[in-house]
């Protein structure tokens, strides 16, 4: 059993910036894959930058070039740095990781509101 716990949502207006951090605990051996996913009220989730434990990252078309991934492997931390925020990244952020097991859990989500 994994546990996800996300963090650093809140409210930005347009233009701002916010950091997302995800912490795993539980009874875990090894991570291969860490990553964030979004998914707004009536619509798919939506990949948003993922990161594997040897750093390779793949970033969404719509965040690409804004948002930055980063992990500490040592500590099971995955973080999302959100740049240029704009109110179409307005939803719920879902923290991911798929474990050496092939195992995928997922967080409670974190709401991220863009509005002035």
């Amino acid at each position: 059993q994994v546990t996800l716990v996300e963090s650093g949502g809140g409210l930005v207006q347009p233009g701002g910036s916010l950091r997302l951090s995800c912490a795993a605990s539980g009874s875990i051996f090894s991570i291969k894959v860490m990553g964030w996913y979004r998914q707004a009220p009536g619509k798919q989730r939506e990949l948003v930058a993922i990161i594997t434990s040897g750093g390779t990252t793949n970033y969404g078309d719509s965040v690409k070039g804004r948002f930055t991934i980063s992990r500490d492997n040592a500590k099971n931390t995955v973080s999302l740095q959100m740049n240029s925020l704009k109110p179409e990244d307005t939803t719920v952020y879902l923290c991911t990781c798929t474990t050496d097991d092939w195992r995928v859990y997922w967080g409670q989500g974190t709401q991220v509101t863009v509005s002035s």
